[in-house]
């Protein structure tokens, strides 16, 4: 696992063992491009963080900052190498944090750029699309998910999906 394009681009990822599933790097690359325009200075919470891939990939590319949220152990124990390997420790928080009750406390607007990548199936997944219906914490939400795992109809209103070799979508909404 590695760090595709900007700043960090080439670098190599720690990854955490155990049940987390990596963003496969061509997913990555292209979700990072079709928000490419959203990147400069963005503020970005990165939900289910695991190693980080996806939260630094966008700091490497122009974001200003990125808060991490998990709670998994052997995933913060990469997600914290990765961030100090980087050297990133400045622009980067990690919160050992369940990453529903995370966003319960935020305000509409309060990030540019979520990403959000719990395990396939999950109910987390819904948890947050529905608060961020109702709080709009960040201006762009990209959700990871299985293929067939169906989005609010509400929300799928806001946004476009991208379907991938395999079982994954992407889904970035709008508020």
């Amino acid at each position: 696992m590695r760090i595709l394009k900007g700043k960090h681009a080439e670098r190599h990822l720690t990854s955490p063992g155990g049940q987390v599933r990596p963003t496969p790097e061509a997913v990555r690359d292209r979700c990072l491009t079709l928000i490419e325009t959203d990147l400069f200075r963005a503020r970005v919470l990165d939900l289910f963080a695991g190693s980080g891939a996806l939260g630094l990939e966008a700091l490497s590319r122009g974001a200003s900052n990125v808060d991490f949220v998990e709670n998994g152990s052997s995933a913060l124990h990469a997600l914290k190498a990765n961030v100090a390997a980087l050297r990133e420790m400045r622009r980067c928080r990690v919160f050992k944090k369940d990453a529903v009750q995370w966003i319960e406390r935020l305000d509409a607007g309060a990030y540019d750029i979520a990403f959000v990548d719990p395990p396939y199936g999950s109910a987390k997944l819904d948890r947050v699309v529905t608060r961020w219906l109702e709080v709009p914490f960040a201006d762009v939400l990209v959700l990871e998910h299985d293929k067939d795992h169906a989005i609010d109809a509400q929300a799928a209103r806001k946004g476009k999906r991208y379907d991938f070799e395999g079982p994954t979508r992407i889904s970035i909404l709008r508020a």
